[in-house]
């Protein structure tokens, strides 16, 4: 994919409002690996090259298993994904595929059982972060491959 606008092409304002979210999104009761793992699968859905070499490249980082990132987009017929990852990753399977799928009151109970009012309002976020991040990237023509992780984050 060529590139077709450059990040110094958007205002600053912009970038500072995305990279605030990302901010508060750090700073969420949610541990990395799983916010990692949030990231990783929506940009599997939405095949964005640039975020799925980024957030493979942070999930290990961060203790991710290569096991664990290679069988994501097969998660329901794999034994080591706990209940509670299971019902995140089906949530955010549905709300990036909305117009597709139907958030049903036995999904939603099942998040009510696992998480509170503000957690499921963040992982909300996270989800729809990721898909906003995706679509960025594909319009920017951002080349995949170079992401370097930052020691310390």
């Amino acid at each position: 994919m060529k590139e077709r606008i450059k990040f110094s092409e958007i205002s600053n304002e912009l970038i500072n409002v995305l990279m605030q979210t990302e901010t508060y999104i750090k700073k969420s009761q949610f541990p990395i690996q799983l916010i990692e793992m949030i990231k990783f699968r929506v940009s599997q859905i939405n095949g964005c090259a640039y975020c799925l070499d980024m957030h493979f490249k942070e999930a290990i980082h961060h203790g991710e298993s290569e096991k664990r990132l290679y069988s994501l987009s097969a998660w329901r017929e794999c034994p080591y994904y706990s209940e509670k990852e299971r019902i995140t990753l089906e949530f955010a399977e549905t709300i990036t595929l909305i117009s597709e799928n139907h958030l049903s009151d036995d999904q939603f109970e099942k998040l009510q059982a696992h998480f509170t009012v503000q957690e499921i309002a963040d992982l909300t976020l996270i989800i729809n972060q990721i898909n906003l991040w995706n679509r960025y990237m594909k319009i920017l023509g951002t080349e995949p491959g170079n992401h370097k992780v930052l020691q310390g984050s």
